[in-house]
């Protein structure tokens, strides 16, 4: 759940407002507004939070038959700042938060087995078991003839270290298809800043299809022998970037099914 900075309350105290996220469930919702069967594989807690998201997905018309709930864990909630160009700052209840803790016994085979793209993002990779849970369900995806979809959607609290979240994050690459990263990710995934090299890396490691987002500029799309920069669409006044990201994303995979 991010809980999102909103307006002040009359004793001039900052209010969040409960808004729905997860990069990956933003994803599927973005994809099921836009026509496709969309399935969710996660963890959420047995708690307000956990129900909250489920009757979202739900509503959206995911398929929320391997989402988990448990006993055990919170459901993880992220509180967002922004400032005046509508930029995010994260700060994270998750230790551990529900979706940490799931196991590779707890997903839904049938769903990973059955799907034309599988999607993944690199928080779930942060610590087991759902760094395991997380291969296996790549692994599983990609043997049954899934593509394999990748935004690595870089949190810095959440990792031990920038070291650990570069050496997990790369270590999904060998499996994936299709990859969009941000410009300020290039470095952590590919070791270059300058997006046609990172496109280039990314390329060469037989990953099919390559986005690295630019902000205001747009986004640049790399796919074999071809670059292509794409403009950003004019606005006025950026209002908050949160899920901007991933509502492209969901979108570029309804384009490429």
């Amino acid at each position: 759940v991010d809980f999102t900075e909103s307006v002040y309350s009359q004793n001039r105290m900052r209010l969040f407002e409960q808004n729905p996220g997860g990069a990956v469930a933003n994803v599927v919702c973005a994809g099921a507004r836009l026509g496709l069967k969309t399935a969710f594989l996660g963890k959420v807690g047995k708690d307000s939070h956990g129900h909250f998201l489920a009757d979202v997905l739900n509503k959206e018309g995911v398929d929320t038959s391997g989402l988990v709930f448990t006993d055990d864990a919170f459901t993880t909630l992220a509180f967002v700042s922004l400032d005046k160009n509508g930029e995010r700052e994260f700060a994270f209840a998750r230790k551990p938060g529900a979706d940490m803790c799931i196991k590779a016994s707890e997903l839904k085979t049938e769903i990973l087995t059955s799907c034309k793209v599988f999607h993944v993002g690199s928080l779930s990779m942060t610590d087991e078991p759902a760094r395991g849970a997380t291969l296996h369900a790549v692994m599983t995806a990609k043997k049954a003839g899934a593509h394999i979809s990748y935004d690595p959607n870089y949190r810095a609290p959440l990792w031990a270290s920038e070291a650990q979240a570069r050496t997990q994050m790369r270590s999904l690459l060998p499996y994936v298809d299709f990859v969009k990263i941000s410009e300020n990710e290039a470095d952590l995934l590919t070791g270059y800043t300058d997006p046609e090299k990172a496109l280039d890396a990314l390329l060469e490691k037989d990953v099919s299809i390559a986005v690295v987002t630019l902000g205001e500029r747009g986004a640049m799309l790399g796919v074999k022998d071809t670059r292509a920069l794409i403009p950003a669409f004019p606005t006025e006044r950026v209002v908050d970037a949160t899920g901007a990201g991933d509502a492209f994303w969901g979108a570029f995979l309804y384009c490429i099914i």
